[in-house]
């Protein structure tokens, strides 16, 4: 049997991590078994669809190269993929558990539902609806219904028994059948709920691996009592584990670069993303963690997921982020560096040499994109402060003849090229009888007020003689 997972996001706005890793999780699942990867598209909540979502979905998923082999811009032959052009199957359905004394019309309004939830905290009970219109006689409900009395259907839960099943990274799952309420299938506006609609979608579109949060764990058995209601196979489950900040708290939209947009707008490279959220909750083979999405295919395990929360580790995607900077081609490195720059300072005045100089010397020593603007600072600005350390290194005894000693060097130079700043740095050196860090860190510190960065000779060219001269007097 073909393996086919399904990606099934609500069109609610920026895409979340979260999200995108589930749908990564789901797509690897397939991949691996060379299966069907399928997007289908939750939009019964229609308060909360957002115009344009969708698209960001569709640019999302193709940014990562995660190929849809069947969704709403795909087609295929289970469609449609869109939730809200299916709202004949979801009644039809519900319907049918009705006609089978598996489900009934339920008429109780909220304030009748509100009711009961205040006598549950009276009680210090759970609130759970008690069931009260499954005993109306078919009379009854044609009346309501004649009378056009708005209603939800329900189904019926069993109120004694155990309800177990097997997660391929929990085990085996159980819930006493008594915690489980009476679920709504349909809602007054006919719509699905969420429950619903996915039982009915996946077992109508084949899918045979369902891959999700771990947040479910506990509701899958409502699933399964549905899929057991209409004599329905049930589909493997993979839940997989939540996805924490430091403080150890769930990861939310109001997390910081939280969402894929947030991280492309800061200059994050996809494919970067795609294999920093691969490894959240999931541990290779090897130690080996820089890997492109055909290589994860390749040494994708899930039963190698953890059961422990994942921490999104910021640090750590930009230290793998970093690493696909590295290799990118200089043309794709300037595509994603020099718009950040071109945004934050003002470069009529730089030519496009020095800008590509400029850019080619960071290219080693950033991990995002945007980050280029701060490490650039020292070429735009002049209002810098030492801590003490630095301090305490200008203070060294061969301070003063080091910076003296390049400052006249410095001062020299008629053909302002980085071979002759580099010939003034060695004669510096060989003047001075001064070599290593107590050469090369004064000078850095006088001209660019950092202890560390990229080549010496290189960005004292950028910073060009007036300005160096001018520091090394300061």
């Amino acid at each position: 049997m073909k393996i086919r997972t399904r990606f099934a996001p609500s069109p609610t706005g920026m895409m979340h991590v979260g999200n995108l890793r589930s749908a990564i999780f789901e797509y690897l699942v397939a991949k691996k078994s060379d299966g069907d990867f399928i997007l289908r598209i939750e939009d019964t909540d229609q308060e909360r669809k957002v115009e344009g979502a969708v698209e960001l979905i569709y640019e999302t998923l193709e940014k990562c190269g995660i190929i849809i082999n069947e969704g709403p811009n795909q087609g295929g032959n289970f469609g449609p993929y869109v939730q809200s052009e299916r709202l004949e199957l979801y009644q039809k359905y519900a319907h049918q558990l009705v006609e089978e004394g598996k489900a009934y019309f339920c008429f109780c309004t909220e304030e009748e539902l509100n009711i009961q939830r205040q006598e549950a905290e009276l009680r210090k009970e759970a609130f759970l609806y008690d069931g009260r219109c499954s005993h109306l006689t078919k009379d009854e409900i044609k009346e309501k219904i004649n009378n056009n009395i708005p209603y939800v259907i329900r189904q019926k839960m069993p109120k004694e028994g155990i309800s177990k099943y097997d997660d391929l990274v929990y085990g085996e799952i159980s819930i006493e059948n008594r915690f489980l309420e009476d679920q709504i299938l349909l809602k007054s506006d006919k719509y699905p709920t969420y429950n619903f609609a996915n039982v009915i979608d996946d077992h109508l579109m084949e899918i045979t691996h369902v891959v999700r949060g771990n947040e479910y764990l506990s509701s899958t058995p409502k699933y399964n009592l549905l899929y057991s209601a209409f004599g329905w196979p049930k589909p493997e489950y993979i839940h997989l584990p939540m996805v924490v900040d430091e403080n150890g708290k769930k990861l939310s939209k109001r997390h910081g670069a939280s969402s894929f947009a947030d991280l492309i707008n800061q200059g994050y490279i996809p494919s970067a993303v795609v294999n920093y959220l691969a490894l959240l909750g999931f541990s290779p083979e090897t130690n080996e963690e820089i890997f492109d999405l055909e290589h994860l295919i390749k040494i994708f395990n899930p039963k190698r997921i953890n059961k422990a929360p994942a921490v999104y580790d910021v640090k750590k995607l930009q230290w793998i982020n970093s690493h696909y900077i590295k290799k990118m081609e200089f043309n794709d490195y300037v595509s994603l560096t020099k718009p950040f720059l071109e945004e934050a300072y003002d470069l009529k005045d730089k030519n496009e040499e020095w800008i590509l100089e400029l850019l080619k010397i960071y290219q080693n020593h950033i991990s995002h994109g945007k980050e280029i603007v701060e490490v650039t600072r020292l070429f735009f600005n002049n209002d810098f402060e030492l801590d003490e350390e630095k301090e305490a290194i200008l203070k060294e005894e061969t301070t003063d003849i080091v910076l003296k000693t390049f400052k006249e060097e410095i001062s020299s130079i008629s053909d302002w090229t980085i071979e002759n700043i580099s010939i003034a740095l060695n004669n510096t050196k060989e003047k001075t009888g001064v070599k290593g860090k107590l050469l090369f860190m004064p000078i850095r510190i006088k001209v660019s007020y950092q202890m560390h960065g990229p080549e010496l000779p290189n960005t004292i060219w950028l910073l060009g003689k007036e300005t160096v001269l001018s520091r090394l007097s300061k």
